[in-house]
């Protein structure tokens, strides 16, 4: 029996290709809830503002949208094995660190700390790799990477918080979505 035809392996894998050509809005609601998409919206704002172009502002917000369906259609077909599920345990601590940190640099002024913040997020990174990376292909890890890039730049994150920045307002709204789904449990 040197077969190894597995028509579940076929059937995820057509799923995530499917996905790749097809990760927009209506595909991300159905693994997003409208809390965390209005947090996309707000972020591809925010990078459209920050970067004055809008095609690398829609590519980090599609990849960000490609990088959790994906990680979601993984985790609903089992594919992750329980050293696996420990590795998202902690991926998802480390977030939630990265959530706080983000919410208290915006709502206490001077108390940006550029190296916590790029050392937490780069925690982050190795993690979700470590977590993703014998399920996905290169080309996903490169979105990771190119996502976590654009976030960890040093004069985007001072930019950011810094307390007069014209950016404030977009991100009022993404401090105030982000607040509201950790509340809600769904960061």
């Amino acid at each position: 029996m040197g077969d190894s035809f597995k028509a579940r392996d076929i059937s995820l894998k057509a799923q995530k290709k499917l996905l790749s050509k097809m990760s927009n809005k209506t595909i991300a609601k159905n693994f997003i809830d409208g809390n965390l998409a209005s947090v996309l919206d707000n972020l591809y704002s925010l990078f459209k503002g920050y970067t004055g172009n809008k095609k690398e502002a829609e590519k980090v917000v599609k990849n960000i949208i490609k990088i959790v369906v994906k990680i979601n259609i993984l985790y609903r077909n089992d594919e992750f094995s329980a050293e696996d599920l420990k590795v998202a345990n902690q991926l998802r601590n480390k977030f939630n660190t990265i959530v706080k940190t983000v919410i208290s640099f915006y709502e206490v002024a001077f108390t940006f700390d550029k190296v916590f913040l790029t050392k937490i997020s780069n925690d982050c990174r190795d993690l979700l790799k470590q977590l993703v990376g014998n399920h996905l292909t290169d080309k996903s890890l490169g979105r990771i990477d190119h996502v976590l890039d654009a976030f960890t730049d040093p004069a985007f994150m001072e930019e950011m918080f810094r307390p007069e920045t014209p950016h404030r307002p977009i991100l009022q709204k993404i401090i105030e979505d982000m607040s509201k789904a950790f509340d809600e449990g769904g960061i």
